[in-house]
């Protein structure tokens, strides 16, 4: 694919929705450091999108760190932040009518959209790389026709939800020609001016796109530097000492179980009953540990009063640079984060069929229901 070239002032730009994309952003940038001569070099910028995520002040620690020449709050907007794009959304019946809406939506939702993405001059970066391209900015940069890389929103997760395809797969091959065409847009490597789509591992993936470009993490976090890893910490971890002190066991011999949670099932109370059956069932026997995933809203201090909360919102995989810190048991439902943790010794991934108990089961089966394998088999 040719790209337009137009005059660009600046070097790069992630725009991050979650902690784990600020996490990607960083292993890439520190990459770039180790690599390119000091001459060279140029900083890249990091935009922290609140459409999803309370960044809360890691925007402060990052800027504290340097590891970017700007941080930059971006204040995208859901799209029923916009009330008249809702009728553009009812699902039809009938195919042509279906598509004429879509493409209706793809334009005014981007539009909509760019007074609050203009505080960004996105056609001045000579790259911009995007976590979840799913959300508005994807419909901007291609509405905008601004060649961007696509980043997989969270480790191996197209393995659990390819939404791409589970949201198109009726007539797929019909609406990606569309969105091909930037008439309509779709996610994951296959809109117009998406360049490729970065996955960590080509062999989990159950889907398909011409776009997918393998860039493992695992290498990334094992070339940093001693400095890199204490950078790493500074912008995620607040209190890096307190946390250890969490972490230390209690008397000589005492083993660790965590759980990792899940901002599902939505219903708060079967996200509770999750996680107590999990301990009960998963955890007998060791000091449990329990990791929030930034997005669970559940007071786990009060439900599970004996355990240890880990506090403070960052991803798990930072931990991985602090020393001499072990588990013995992690435990998760369908996080793909538990696979990167080096400190633990056994890792028990209970599959989404496990939440078959406490909600409709219709309710999690995407890939069952495109006609995929399920990431669980």
């Amino acid at each position: 694919m040719k790209r337009v070239q137009s005059r660009k002032t600046k070097s790069r730009i992630y725009v991050c929705h979650t902690f784990y994309h600020v996490y990607v952003a960083v292993l890439k940038e520190m990459k770039l450091v180790r690599e390119t001569s000091k001459t060279m070099y140029q900083k890249a910028d990091i935009a922290l999108s609140s459409v999803s995520t309370d960044f809360e002040h890691l925007g402060d620690r990052l800027t504290k760190t340097g590891i970017f020449q700007n941080v930059i709050a971006l204040d995208e907007k859901r799209e029923d932040f916009f009330p008249e794009l809702a009728k553009y959304r009812k699902n039809y019946k009938n195919i042509l009518k279906h598509m004429i809406n879509r493409m209706i939506f793809t334009k005014k939702l981007a539009k909509c959209e760019t007074p609050y993405m203009e505080v960004i001059d996105f056609a001045a970066y000579e790259d911009i790389y995007v976590f979840c391209d799913s959300d508005p900015i994807g419909y901007y940069l291609n509405y905008r026709h601004l060649y961007y890389h696509a980043v997989e929103d969270g480790l191996d997760c197209l393995k659990n939800l390819d939404d791409a395809y589970v949201a198109n797969h009726g007539h797929f091959r019909l609406k990606t020609w569309f969105s091909r065409h930037n008439l309509i847009f779709i996610m994951n490597g296959w809109g117009k001016y998406c360049l490729d789509m970065e996955i960590n591992d080509r062999s989990v993936v159950p889907t398909d796109c011409p776009r997918f470009v393998e860039v493992p993490r695992k290498p990334l976090e094992r070339t940093l530097t001693p400095e890199q890893k204490k950078q790493m910490i500074q912008a995620f971890i607040e209190d890096a000492d307190a946390l250890m002190q969490q972490l230390k066991p209690s008397q000589e011999g005492e083993a660790f179980a965590c759980f990792l949670t899940e901002p599902h099932p939505v219903d708060i109370e079967a996200r509770k009953r999750v996680c107590l059956d999990v301990l009960a069932k998963y955890c007998q026997g060791y000091r449990v540990l329990i990791k929030p995933h930034p997005r669970d809203t559940v007071d786990y201090e009060a439900l599970c009063p004996d355990a240890v909360v880990l506090r403070g919102r960052f991803p798990v995989e930072v931990l991985n640079f602090f020393e001499g810190l072990h588990i013995k048991r992690a435990v998760s439902i369908v996080t793909t984060a538990m696979n990167n943790m080096d400190f633990v010794e056994e890792k028990l991934n209970l599959g989404a069929s496990f939440w078959d108990a406490y909600e409709d089961p219709e309710k999690h089966a995407y890939n069952k229901k495109a006609g995929l394998a399920l990431a669980d088999q």
